[in-house]
């Protein structure tokens, strides 16, 4: 009897030791080198709420002083690249204008790229209308005269907007669906948030019956063209980093760019442990600054306790 629950227990133990070491590889995996462009997420990633996370300020300021591209992109539209600006320096960080990417950008240079004279309806805040009448994208309310509807990030939705996205997609059968971002919901601090694009567009497409067309914000191509152009640098030369394994992560992936997901955001070791090896990144990170590699950590005389 004693000889039998001792066989059991060693079982136990090994099996609960490989999973251990299993899930193990999913916590944390840091380069062993430099990239020459990094890209990061802002929400959760760089900050949360109004604080910084963890390493953020010495880890920008590190990679700036050795002259490594840094921009910083957020699906986020109901804020324009000013704002963001604003708020990474008030937070110790100030960056130049060309740093800062989000879907207020993207969505206005995918219209003027591509359909510079139609007529669009944005479900949106000032942010992205400011954006659209600066560059002279023509909107309107009239369902009879809409081309493009644009479900945004919209915290005053209502009825009468459904309505007219019902009318000039349903009824008059003209308009396309096009979105600023894929996102469900926008994360808070504390494990809050509050419903984002998503439930837009879904909205819509319910009651209409037709799909969404495009996205510019992540995980599509678009984005992520737009910053290389940017930056002037080839895919293999950067890294993503972020806290969300269908956005950023899959953009980076689906584009042959390395990643890492942070785990200070959405991410989770378990959600990442669920994922399918080819859904998974290069680079799994307890913080953002473990993207700088030990031997440099240990260079600079860094500890988890920055001082």
């Amino acid at each position: 009897m004693y000889v039998r629950w001792d066989r059991k227990q060693e079982k136990e133990r090994k099996m609960t030791q490989e999973s251990t070491q299993a899930s193990s590889s999913d916590r944390v995996r840091i380069p062993d080198g430099l990239y020459e462009g990094y890209i990061f997420d802002l929400d959760g990633t760089i900050y949360l709420g109004d604080e910084l996370l963890p390493g953020a300020k010495r880890l920008i300021l590190e990679l700036r002083e050795r002259g490594k591209k840094v921009v910083f992109l957020s699906n986020n539209p109901t804020k324009d690249p000013e704002m963001y600006s604003e708020r990474l320096t008030r937070l110790g960080l100030p960056p130049p204008k060309e740093e800062t990417v989000n879907t207020v950008v993207t969505m206005t240079q995918w219209l003027l790229h591509n359909h510079p004279h139609a007529t669009v309806f944005p479900i949106a805040e000032e942010p992205l209308k400011n954006a659209l009448q600066a560059a002279g994208v023509k909107m309107s309310e009239k369902p009879e005269d809409i081309d493009i509807v644009i479900a945004s990030y919209d915290r005053g939705f209502e009825y009468r907007k459904l309505q007219i996205a019902f009318d000039a997609i349903w009824f008059h059968k003209r308009a396309i669906l096009v979105t600023t971002n894929p996102d469900r919901y926008c994360p808070f601090p504390g494990g809050r948030g509050e419903p984002d694009a998503a439930a837009i567009v879904g909205a819509i497409e319910a009651c209409t019956g037709m799909k969404c067309q495009v996205n510019v914000g992540k995980p599509d191509p678009i984005m992520l063209e737009t910053i290389m152009d940017m930056v002037g640098l080839n895919a293999s030369e950067c890294i993503m980093t972020g806290d969300r394994l269908y956005t950023e992560i899959r953009m980076a992936l689906d584009a042959g760019m390395p990643s890492a997901v942070v785990l200070t955001g959405e991410t989770t070791t378990e959600m990442l442990a669920a994922e399918s090896e080819e859904n998974k990144p290069e680079y799994v990170l307890d913080r953002i600054d473990r993207l700088i590699p030990r031997k440099i950590w240990d260079e600079l005389g860094w500890t988890e306790v920055e001082g």
